[in-house]
């Protein structure tokens, strides 16, 4: 993997959510064998076509998963942030491109190394699996909220994943008296790209839900929910489990 390596940044798996709750051991071996890779936004962390033979977990920042269509067309198929784990369910080469949406940083091992560090610690193995089975949810989430016809809804659904999906992480989800803050971790063009439309789809539905009080729009990448129950409406999830709160 490209990029600039680093040790002794102060980063620790501490720091993690998916990684706080492990036994001191643990950690103390994770923090002793991750080598810090740091990424500026665009740059290409694995290439599609290229052979995945390492073990990566996001330290900072968001990385975009990429895919190549047919046409010539490249079309965003995932978002990893801190705490994600990327390499542990790919052996061999990538059929899809990691790229760095925001500056990044990279805890990487080799993936030899890191499949020694589960046999030897359970409680790591543990967290992995349910790292993985995040994953798969906000997969799930991602391709339901996509189906929807009108793009409103697609943008209703994506800040209802956020909330649901990405509490705890790098304070992207922040719940305050005036609302629920929702830092977009990518740009509008890398949004649109996620979300199967433009731009200006993308900013015209946040405007929209602005305009019905659903939401405020702080700054182009920060919004504060004002209306959850709103937003699950559009989206069609009746069982949220914030429905019901709406912030006055």
């Amino acid at each position: 993997m490209s990029g600039k390596q680093n040790r002794g940044t102060g980063r620790d798996f501490r720091d993690l959510p998916s990684f706080s709750d492990l036994d001191p051991p643990a950690l103390a071996a994770l923090n002793a064998a991750a080598r810090l890779v740091i990424y500026r936004a665009g740059q290409t962390v694995l290439f599609e076509g290229q052979e995945f033979d390492f073990v990566g977990v996001v330290a900072s920042g968001a990385l975009r998963i990429q895919k190549t269509l047919l046409d010539g067309r490249h079309s965003i198929v995932g978002l990893w942030v801190q705490g994600d784990i990327l390499g542990c369910t790919i052996d061999g080469v990538s059929e899809f491109a990691i790229e760095a949406a925001t500056d990044a940083e990279v805890f990487a091992f080799p993936r030899a190394q890191f499949e020694a560090l589960l046999d030897e610690f359970p409680d790591l193995d543990q967290a992995v699996l349910l790292n993985i089975l995040n994953e798969l949810d906000r997969a799930r989430d991602c391709i339901v909220i996509v189906s929807d016809q009108k793009i409103i809804n697609r943008v209703a659904g994506f800040l209802l994943m956020m909330c649901k999906r990405f509490r705890g992480v790098e304070h992207l989800v922040e719940a305050g008296q005036n609302g629920i803050a929702i830092k977009i971790p990518v740009s509008r063009v890398d949004l649109a790209h996620l979300l199967g439309t433009r731009p200006e789809s993308i900013s015209r539905a946040f405007h929209a839900l602005a305009d019905n009080g659903d939401i405020d729009i702080m700054a182009p990448d920060l919004i504060l929910i004002k209306d959850v129950s709103a937003l699950a409406a559009k989206a069609g999830e009746e069982d949220h489990p914030l429905r019901g709160s709406k912030i006055k």
